[in-house]
């Protein structure tokens, strides 16, 4: 017992090496935003873009990840798409303009496509169903961990090594992920096993699942959303609302990541309690959601009075949307768990990226037609906020009856 507990954290522990690093990529623009917006002259539009090329190339391969977890395993799967992501790491640092960053930051979202989903589809078979949540809470906390090293740690760091050694740096940390996964995590299925598979149902059983689909705005505006403004936003408008200097705004994102990683610690011991008490985990979706709206609309009435305390009030109340993923896991069979898992996943990223864009072009379309820079920004994330709420009333209609 000892040995396979032993064996367990061992698994986790070289999974989270992968996705903190994939999380300290995914997260490092907004603590590069004034240096990066100085030497490549970038608008809040172009900002947006960079930040979610990540997202994008993510989004985009989630399917085929999915596909491929199921048939192969996460070993090879994750272990082999982060040598994409190292090709992504080094091209980056070494990128000359700003289609170069552009086209980095896609190739490293894509090298980072399965380093959550690999370890969940893992875990769905390998661990105990009521450790589902617990895992998956534990892997947002190693999230964020990744976000808080992104921030003030990248700060300091800025003016002593450069931004472009940052990232060689990152790259080393790729390859002693790599050589990890590759050495220590068991292997997948038998060949017989596979060929089994190969007749389950297919994506079509997903998608069309009511379920599914009543939480597919969720995932892409609230989800995404939530995402892209712990990962970009929230340093911007600390930066030009709240009058923060770049190491002020550093802190804060700080402050707010290090709030977040102990949250999810604690939200991944309490869950499965929660669970075993029978509190349905779409029930505290259903309660608890409504509070971040009231905190987003808080923010935007304060203006330039919201700073890092608003700001992490509003990524704390929205820890609930995270019971979503393991939700979809165990709606269904196990050995469809790369494809549901990846599948939801396609929607959270893509959302992010499409909100992490679309706020930085209403920002720049509002200050194109005259408004100053803090009713830009309120006009920007007043529009998430509304699409947030609209989507937060499909998935409570859709489910009525549950």
């Amino acid at each position: 017992m000892i040995n396979k507990i032993n064996k367990s954290v061992l698994i986790f522990c070289i999974f989270a090496f992968g996705f903190f690093i994939s999380n300290l990529l995914r997260s490092i623009t907004a603590t590069l935003t004034p240096v990066l917006s100085s030497e490549f002259n970038l608008s809040a539009g172009n900002l947006g873009l960079l930040a979610g090329g990540y997202f994008l190339g993510f989004s985009l391969m989630q399917i085929p990840v999915g596909m491929l977890l199921d048939r192969f395993g996460p070993k090879k799967v994750v272990g082999y798409f982060l040598i994409i992501a190292f090709i992504g790491t080094i091209s980056f640092a070494f990128a000359k303009s700003f289609a170069g960053l552009l086209i980095s930051r896609v190739f490293i979202g894509i090298g980072v496509a399965a380093c959550l989903m690999g370890p969940l589809t893992g875990y769905r078979v390998w661990f105990e169903e009521r450790y589902q949540q617990r895992a998956n809470s534990w892997m947002l906390m190693v999230a964020n961990f990744g976000f808080v090293t992104s921030t003030l740690p990248v700060q300091i760091l800025l003016p002593m090594i450069g931004w472009r050694s940052i990232f060689f740096v990152i790259a080393v940390l790729i390859l002693i992920s790599i050589f990890l996964i590759l050495l220590i995590i068991p292997s997948w299925k038998t060949k017989e096993e596979i060929n089994k598979n190969n007749n389950l149902e297919n994506l079509s059983h997903i998608w069309k699942n009511k379920f599914f689909i009543s939480l597919v705005p969720l995932a892409f505006f609230n989800y995404g959303g939530v995402q892209a403004i712990q990962t970009l936003w929230a340093g911007p408008w600390m930066l030009n609302i709240t009058g923060y200097n770049p190491i002020q705004s550093a802190t804060g994102l700080f402050w707010i990541n290090i709030t977040m990683l102990f949250s999810f610690l604690m939200w991944g011991y309490f869950l499965p309690k929660l669970s075993s008490r029978g509190i349905d985990s779409m029930k505290i979706v259903k309660l608890g959601l409504p509070i971040s709206y009231l905190v987003l609309f808080l923010i935007i009435i304060m203006g330039d009075k919201a700073g890092a305390t608003m700001f992490t009030l509003y990524i704390l109340s929205s820890i609930v949307i995270s019971l979503t993923q393991p939700a979809i896991a165990l709606n269904f069979h196990t050995r469809l768990a790369g494809k549901s898992l990846t599948s939801f996943n396609v929607f959270i990223f893509s959302g992010t990226f499409f909100v992490q864009w679309i706020i930085g072009l209403i920002i720049d379309f509002s200050r194109n037609l005259g408004a100053n820079i803090i009713l830009s920004y309120q006009i920007s994330f007043s529009i998430f906020l509304f699409v947030c709420v609209l989507s937060y009333l499909f998935f409570i209609i859709v489910n009525r009856n549950e």
